[in-house]
């Protein structure tokens, strides 16, 4: 689904949340009997984040989404929706947005979101959807915690994945332009990358645990061409709804998984390298939270601009896919 430009809302505030433990390169070599330099040349990533016990995707919001709050000049009483985009919960029933609802003191109503590691970017679509229909202020928190859910032999995910949290503060407030956005999902693709027990298909037994069909289980070269196919493929229809060349971007932040699949979008498209907003060498890839940990960051840093484009963009398992092209305004 794509959509033209939408106006009317700003971004109030933003926040980051990272567990202090590094996971570094080194450490994965000698557990997995590999070369540094092979995980750098196979995914970009020089280390990682991960939770220690007592952290969980809950607490890693909360951190994220107060801390996005505070920058906002905000408390919980002051926001109407809660959104939580996350496939790692912090357990089946209820959601992860009711524990963070409780300890932000969040007034209003609170959900989760799970489109996987494109859910962020689902998200701040369903939060101009919901400022639409009431223009109070939004949370949007993405949290993941992928460290718990792979296997501690499997290489190909233990790699990649990291821990971390990113929120953002939508308001009514009028700075910000929506000038396109696409959403799309592809529930052929589900095998690419899933975790088979837990839920009402296969429910946990002894069996299914001994067996570790509680773990997360990917199809690397499946989830390479979809991911790469899909990207470019929402790139494009935001940007011609937009009405936008690749070359006039001035941002581009996509989900940080791998850098073989950033690289090649970027080539696909012909958006510019060098407008590339990346951690992925410090954080791995953290799923739900990678948009808004790289948005956070760069706009810290001060490299965004009033009047720039700025293009969200990203992939997950299922498949899900979507793009937003934001025009920056003032704060």
């Amino acid at each position: 689904m794509t959509a033209d430009a939408v106006s009317g809302f700003g971004i109030a505030g933003w926040g980051t949340a990272l567990p202090e433990r590094v996971v570094s390169n080194a450490e994965l070599a000698q557990r997995f009997g590999v070369d540094e330099d092979w995980i750098v040349s196979r995914c970009g990533i020089r280390e990682r984040r991960a939770v220690e016990p007592g952290q969980t995707t809950a607490s890693l919001a909360v951190e994220a989404g107060r801390d996005a709050l505070a920058k906002a000049g905000l408390d919980g009483a002051d926001i109407a929706h809660l959104m939580v985009a996350t496939a790692t919960p912090e357990q089946p029933s209820p959601a992860t947005s009711a524990f963070v609802h409780h300890e932000l003191g969040i007034a209003g109503s609170a959900h989760d979101l799970n489109a996987e590691c494109a859910g962020f970017v689902y998200g701040v679509v369903s939060a101009m959807a919901l400022m639409a229909l009431d223009p109070r202020p939004v949370l949007l928190i993405g949290s993941d915690t992928h460290t718990l859910t792979v296997r501690p032999d499997d290489r190909d995910l233990g790699i990649l994945v990291g821990d971390g949290a990113g929120a953002l503060v939508l308001t009514p407030r009028p700075d910000h332009v929506v000038r396109g956005w696409n959403l799309g999902a592809d529930g052929s693709c589900s095998s690419s990358l899933k975790v088979l027990a837990g839920g009402s298909r296969l429910p946990t037994t002894a069996e299914t645990v001994r067996e570790g069909l509680h773990y997360a289980r990917i199809n690397g070269n499946e989830i390479y061409l979809n991911a790469v196919r899909y990207t470019v493929e929402t790139v494009r229809q935001t940007l011609e709804s937009a009405k936008v060349e690749p070359a006039d971007v001035d941002h581009v932040i996509p989900h940080q998984a791998n850098i073989r699949i950033i690289n090649s979008v970027l080539q696909h498209t012909g958006l510019p390298p060098e407008r590339l907003v990346s951690n992925l060498d410090r954080y791995g890839n953290t799923a739900s939270a990678s948009v808004p940990l790289a948005l956070a960051e760069a706009l810290d840093a001060g490299r965004i601009r009033e009047g720039q484009l700025v293009l969200l963009a990203g992939f997950g398992a299922g498949m899900t896919w979507g793009s937003v092209l934001l025009e920056w305004g003032g704060r």
